[in-house]
């Protein structure tokens, strides 16, 4: 087989190649049943198994406290900016602190269920810096705090997640995660709730991870669809309807590819050995042709979004990508340029490879 082109797509993204062979080789019959999971019923001794065994490896991969349920859900991260609200605020005060697009949608959709109030922003500088949380204004009646600890249009990452307690608030530390969940530990002491759309690290589009704490649960607005309730969600094993079961299945599957290569700890070294790679040539020998402005403290592994200094050749430089099997590298439209999404499933080849064609496209139009 020949070689596959590298996907630097930010979402829906690129798959762990093994994965695809399992899934199309399990397609017709998954492991003698006559069925393939698609055809399961969600509450059959087969998928049972398959959500089981997935939930299992991902508390395993995450090291979750017997404390905290996961829910595997549907909606996605835009869902997510509903669901938490109508289960967490109890209509009364959430804080938000803005980092770029992502944490933008949250504070905006929560304003309809609660008192949501945004605490610390980046917007002014153009989301290229992370807000000091000693500068936070928290309020000491909110019931959470939410962050979006990896921004995927902008290119921010919180390096290490914010300690309330220590700040002085009591409130849940809620964080979307969505785009670099299983890229590096999670402290659980810190977090009350982290949810992450699949599409990203974990499998296709249409699963939705929540990992909540117990105590957090059994408070849903009366305004709450019984579907987005989490205790509810809970109280059924994540079966109270009809779950994204194929969507659920490939996240099995990845998680097993990410316990054989070495798990969360192996992902974490190569994420930094890649983001180095790529951010190292920026910053070094391709400064005077590209150029990423995010402040280096906070810069994202996952999503490298740079610019070329004459955008004039944009066309040219993605028409020339693609031709070389670099697909996917044009920036989100809000904020134009290139982005590189460096997922997990991107081998360092994919990044060496991209290196070496900015190296030549620089050359050939410096």
């Amino acid at each position: 087989m020949s070689q596959r082109p590298y996907n630097f797509s930010a979402g829906p993204a690129a798959l762990p190649e093994e994965v695809l062979h399992q899934a199309a080789a399990e397609m017709l019959d998954w492991h003698g049943s006559g069925m393939g999971v698609m055809e399961m019923s969600h509450r059959g001794r087969e998928f049972m198994s398959i959500a089981e065994a997935a939930e299992a490896d991902l508390r395993e991969l995450l090291a979750v406290p017997a404390n905290f349920r996961i829910l595997f859900m549907q909606g996605g991260g835009l869902a997510e900016n509903a669901i938490v609200p109508m289960n967490l605020s109890r209509g009364g005060q959430a804080d938000f602190v803005i980092t770029g697009s992502w944490s933008q949608k949250s504070a905006k959709e929560a304003l309809r269920y609660c008192d949501a109030k945004v605490i610390a922003s980046n917007a002014e500088g153009g989301h290229l810096t992370m807000p000091d949380p000693a500068s936070w204004a928290l309020r000491p009646g909110a019931r959470y705090v939410h962050v979006c600890s990896n921004e995927t249009i902008h290119g921010v990452e919180f390096q290490t997640l914010p300690d309330l307690q220590a700040l002085g608030s009591d409130a849940a530390l809620v964080i979307d995660c969505s785009s670099h969940i299983l890229s590096r530990t999670i402290d659980w002491s810190k977090v009350g709730l982290a949810f992450a759309g699949a599409q990203k690290n974990i499998g296709p589009a249409g699963v939705t991870i929540v990992v909540v704490r117990e105590d957090l649960l059994g408070h849903a607005l009366a305004v709450c669809p019984s579907a987005f309730d989490y205790k509810t969600v809970a109280d059924n094993a994540s079966m109270y309807n009809t779950p994204p079961t194929y969507g659920i299945y490939i996240a099995g599957l990845v998680f097993q590819w990410v316990k054989r290569q070495g798990g969360v700890a192996e992902m974490e070294r190569r994420a930094v050995e890649k983001a180095e790679l790529l951010y190292g040539y920026l910053d070094g020998e391709g400064a005077g042709f590209y150029v990423n402005r995010i402040d280096p403290a906070c810069r994202s592994r996952m999503n490298v979004p740079f610019q070329l200094r004459d955008e004039s050749r944009n066309e040219a430089f993605l028409a020339g990508a693609k031709a070389r099997g670099l697909l996917q590298l044009k920036g989100h439209k809000s904020v134009g340029g290139m982005r590189a999404s460096v997922y997990n499933a991107m081998p360092l080849a994919g990044v060496q490879a991209l290196v070496a064609y900015l190296r030549e496209f620089a050359a050939a139009n410096g």
